[in-house]
């Protein structure tokens, strides 16, 4: 079994090719910037590291965010791309999900995942990892300004677990520990399971929860005095 795992959702995207459970290789791409696309040549490094075709990719796995809207579109993109060219299936995992998936060795109870949204917001989901290991979600992801998230993830006693934490975690889909056993086995015997976070993706519908519409559209709307999504039916 290869999967190859990526997630696009900051201004650092990450890749990792996965081989029965185990990372055979990994890369990382700078996301911003308009002059040249980034994430789709560390993929093919990352493929030739593992000494693996992009034909024998078993099935790929994608970050579907929430997060920087034109990052995510570039690694769905890919990642729909490979999936139809090799007839495999696309998994989609809450990038959230990411941050504390990655962590070994994290304590067992509740947490908060956080991530940037900008303007005084974040992007949040709150998860729990069981003693056996297993990541469960709680809640779906919500954006809510980050004082107010703060708060109340000291009234629950759950700790928040992101960039505003001191573990400093970003969503990786190449950090070693359970994160390749998620994406590689989500139900195989003795590994960490991500219950109700890693999903199969319908090619034809799917896209990444982006958190919130794109700036372009906010100010097309805002301009125009209309929705732009009525203007796409």
């Amino acid at each position: 079994m290869i999967t190859l795992a990526l997630d696009a959702s900051t201004y650092i995207g990450t890749v990792a090719v996965i081989r029965d459970g185990e990372i055979a290789a990994q890369g990382e791409a700078a996301m911003r910037g308009r002059d040249v696309e980034r994430l789709m040549p560390a993929i093919v490094r990352a493929l030739s590291d593992a000494r693996v075709p992009i034909r024998d990719v078993s099935r790929v796995v994608c970050g579907d965010g929430p997060g920087s809207f034109t990052s995510l579109r570039i690694a769905a993109s890919i990642a729909k791309g490979i999936a139809m060219g090799n007839g495999v299936p696309v998994l989609h995992v809450s990038s959230l999900a990411l941050i504390p998936a990655g962590v070994d060795d994290l304590e067992p109870g509740g947490y908060v995942a956080v991530l940037d949204a900008l303007r005084g917001e974040g992007y949040f989901q709150r998860l729990r990892r069981t003693a056996s290991g297993d990541l469960i979600a709680e809640s779906q992801f919500y954006l809510g300004p980050v004082a107010t998230v703060v708060q109340v993830a000291r009234d629950l006693g759950v700790r928040i677990i992101g960039p505003v934490d001191v573990l400093d975690l970003l969503p990786d889909a190449a950090r070693q520990g359970p994160m390749a056993a998620i994406v590689a086995s989500p139900r195989a015997r003795g590994v960490t399971r991500a219950e109700g976070l890693l999903e199969p993706a319908e090619l034809a519908g799917w896209e990444p929860r982006y958190g919130r519409l794109a700036e372009a559209q906010v100010k097309w709307e805002a301009a125009h005095g209309r929705s732009l999504t009525g203007e796409l039916k």
